[in-house]
């Protein structure tokens, strides 16, 4: 038996593999990592156009019940309960020492929640939810659905063939709207920078929407190398890489997804080395990091100050098509942490200049108000 007997398959494999899909094995599924114009030709055409990605692999959950909103407080640090229908909430599952169990997306979908939740980490999800909130949720994993993102600059005037609506649609909002006669639920969101949507459909309506969002102007497949090299640039975590069980809001840079009431109340898991740790400074911080000159610096490169001390690691790294260059991110101590701040990546034991940088490296494109 192969690898490929042991994995899963997305509604959209045919269309993947039509499209001349290079398949590889991703949270359980055979998944397009690139097509034939490559990595560097899709990143560079979603941000100068609009790419269709299959993120299928991703969990899907429904939350029914009049208390969802607060029951899902006890598990995250996010304002739900203040969420309004229609909008979304980026937050995450944290432990009792506030490190991260996964990242994920709540909406407000007027009769219940829906979560999407990352593909690796979907069965812990799913088991965390049924462990804590079983009784007075109903908690509705949602096997029977695909999920694709449309993104870039073109995205809304390829939808819109299609859909009209969604030109109404605000960032971090979402509806049900019919597109091209089959009903979805849209959001405009996504994770590359750029202005765009996701759409969940039916399994059985995947393919044929997928083809029709294809024969839009200026959309082309795009695959899970672009898809990281865009994140990346934008300066989003990758959960696994960036962020885990090991790391804090805090320390992540992120903050700014603790609503005031629940920084306020700490009635949520970690609550307390959260709050301690907005109070007194985090040991270390994620930071952007630009290198010298053209070599990468990859997931785990140590990071040295000038006196050769390790003062951090790099947690994601590669070539950025659209800054033209190395980019990465990574943890150094909250010392050498400001933009500017000068050290050393240890590449293959050589250390090479490099310095702290804000994020993102390219300027998002979100759709706001």
């Amino acid at each position: 038996m192969n690898y490929q007997d042991t994995l899963k398959r997305t509604p959209l494999y045919d269309v993947h593999r039509e499209r001349g899909g290079r398949m590889v094995s991703f949270a359980g599924y055979e998944m397009p990592v690139q097509f034939p114009d490559g990595i560097i030709a899709e990143h560079q055409h979603t941000r100068a156009h609009a790419g269709l990605f299959d993120v299928s692999h991703m969990g899907q959950v429904v939350l029914r019940g009049d208390g969802a909103a607060a029951a899902l407080e006890t598990l995250v640090p996010g304002d739900i309960a203040g969420l309004a229908p229609g909008r979304m909430r980026y937050t995450q599952f944290t432990n009792e020492d506030g490190g991260i169990l996964d990242d994920l997306i709540v909406t407000n979908a007027g009769t219940h929640l829906f979560l999407v939740v990352n593909g690796a980490c979907k069965t812990q999800d799913i088991a965390h939810l049924r462990a804590h909130l079983a009784g007075g949720v109903e908690i509705d994993v949602l096997e029977d659905r695909a999920l694709m993102a449309l993104q870039g600059p073109a995205a809304e005037r390829a939808l819109a063939g299609l859909a009209p609506g969604c030109a109404d649609l605000a960032f971090m909002s979402a509806a049900t709207l019919v597109v091209a006669a089959i009903s979805c639920f849209v959001s405009r969101s996504g994770y590359t920078g750029e202005d765009g949507f996701e759409i969940s459909v039916l399994a059985q309506d995947a393919e044929p929407l997928a083809r029709h969002l294809l024969e839009q102007p200026g959309v082309a497949p795009v695959g899970l190398g672009a898809r990281d090299s865009l994140r990346l640039e934008a300066g989003l975590c990758l959960y696994g890489n960036d962020i885990d069980e090991t790391t804090t809001p805090v320390e992540a840079g992120l903050v700014w997804s603790i609503g005031k009431r629940r920084r306020q109340d700490g009635d949520f898991p970690g609550a307390d080395a959260v709050q301690r740790q907005m109070r007194d400074g985090p040991p270390r911080r994620r930071v952007g990091i630009l290198p010298d000159g053209r070599v990468p610096a990859r997931e785990q490169t140590k990071i040295a100050d000038r006196d050769g001390a390790v003062i951090g690691a790099v947690t994601s790294g590669g070539f950025g098509p659209t800054v033209g260059g190395p980019v990465a991110m990574g943890y150094v101590a909250s010392a050498h942490a400001e933009t500017g701040t000068a050290f050393a990546l240890l590449v293959r034991g050589a250390p090479r200049p490099a310095r702290v940088a804000p994020l993102p490296f390219v300027k998002t494109n979100y759709k706001r108000g």
